[in-house]
C-alpha cells in the first residue's frame, strides 16, 4: 500500500491524499484517454482517475485502459440515467435497497439479502444493483468516495444464490467502480455459504477480497467491526442493531425519486 493511501484495518475505511507525483500521473492518464465528450470530462474528474490509477497501482497505462472500457461501458449502459420506473418491480421485496443512513465514516451504505429477490434475471438483478450503486454514489457527502456492502446470508439456501449474477456483479463493480469498496460485511453466512464463496474467490481482485468480512450474531469481534462501523440504533436489528426491522416499498420509493430528481438537477447544471 502506498504511503499516499491510509487505511483502517478494523473498519476497511481509506484515507485517500493526492500527492504532487499523483497528479503528475492524473495528467499522464489524461493525455492517454484523449479527447472526451462533455459527459466523459464530467465523469473523469481527478478524483475518479486516482481510483483507477490506485486499484492499478499507479500504473498509468493500465489505468489509463482500465478507464477507456468504463467509458465504453458507461456510454453503452447509461447507468446514471437508469430511473426508479425501469428497477421499481425488483425493489419490491427488499432484495437490495440504500438505507437511510451512513457508516460513521460518512459512506453510503447498500444493504443485500439474497434470499429476498423476486428475479432471476441476471440482467434485471444487475440493473437493479447499478441502480442502487450510482444512488449510493450519488448520496456520499464531500471526501467521501467508497460505499460499504451489508449482506444478510441468515438462512440462505443455495437456490438463493445464483453464481452467474454474483460474478457478473463483480465484474461490474470491480472493472467500472475501482475502489468505491469500503467494506463488506458478510452476515451469519451458513457453512453451505462456504463452497459458495471459495468458487467467487478467483473473480475477485485481492483489493476487493481484503475487504471482505464475516461477521456473526454470537461474536464479540463481529459486535466490535459493527459497533465501530454504525449507530446501532440506526442499523437494521437483522445485523444486530435497533434500526427498523422491516422494508418499506412505498417510503423507499418517494426516496428513490427523490434521487432521480437530484440526478436530472445534476444534468441540468452540468449541461
Amino acid at each position: 500500500m502506498s504511503e499516499d493511501q491510509k487505511k483502517t484495518a478494523s473498519t476497511g475505511h481509506d484515507e485517500l491524499v493526492v500527492s504532487q507525483e499523483q497528479q503528475a500521473k492524473i495528467t499522464e492518464v489524461r493525455g492517454l484517454i484523449g479527447q472526451l465528450s462533455d459527459k466523459e470530462s464530467v465523469y473523469c474528474s481527478d478524483a475518479s482517475i486516482s481510483r483507477y490509477l490506485m486499484s492499478r497501482n499507479s500504473n498509468v497505462k493500465k489505468a489509463a485502459q482500465m478507464l477507456k472500457q468504463s467509458l465504453k461501458w458507461r456510454k453503452k449502459y447509461k447507468p446514471e440515467e437508469i430511473r426508479w420506473e425501469e428497477i421499481a418491480d425488483d425493489a419490491e421485496s427488499g432484495s437490495i435497497y440504500r438505507p437511510n443512513y451512513q457508516d460513521k465514516y460518512g459512506r453510503s451504505v447498500i444493504v443485500m439479502t439474497p434470499r429476498r429477490k423476486n428475479s432471476k434475471s441476471t440482467e434485471r438483478q444487475v440493473k437493479y444493483f447499478v441502480h442502487c450503486l450510482e444512488n449510493a454514489i450519488l448520496n456520499l457527502p464531500p471526501h467521501q468516495e467508497q460505499v460499504v456492502w451489508l449482506v444478510d446470508l441468515e438462512g440462505i439456501k443455495m437456490s438463493d444464490i445464483s453464481f452467474k449474477t454474483s460474478r457478473e456483479i463483480v465484474h461490474v463493480f470491480q472493472n467500472y467502480y475501482p475502489m468505491r469498496l469500503g467494506l463488506i460485511i458478510l452476515f451469519n453466512a451458513p457453512l453451505i455459504f462456504q463452497p459458495f464463496f471459495k468458487m467467487m474467490r478467483p473473480f475477485l481482485e485481492t483489493e476487493i477480497y481484503n475487504k471482505v468480512k464475516f461477521c456473526y450474531s454470537d461474536d464479540q469481534n463481529s459486535k466490535k467491526i459493527l459497533e465501530d462501523l454504525f449507530d446501532m440504533d440506526k442499523l437494521e436489528s437483522a445485523f444486530g442493531g435497533n434500526g427498523d426491522t422491516g422494508f418499506d416499498i412505498n417510503k423507499y420509493a418517494e426516496r428513490m425519486k427523490e434521487d432521480d430528481n437530484k440526478k436530472e438537477s445534476l444534468v441540468t447544471l452540468k449541461g
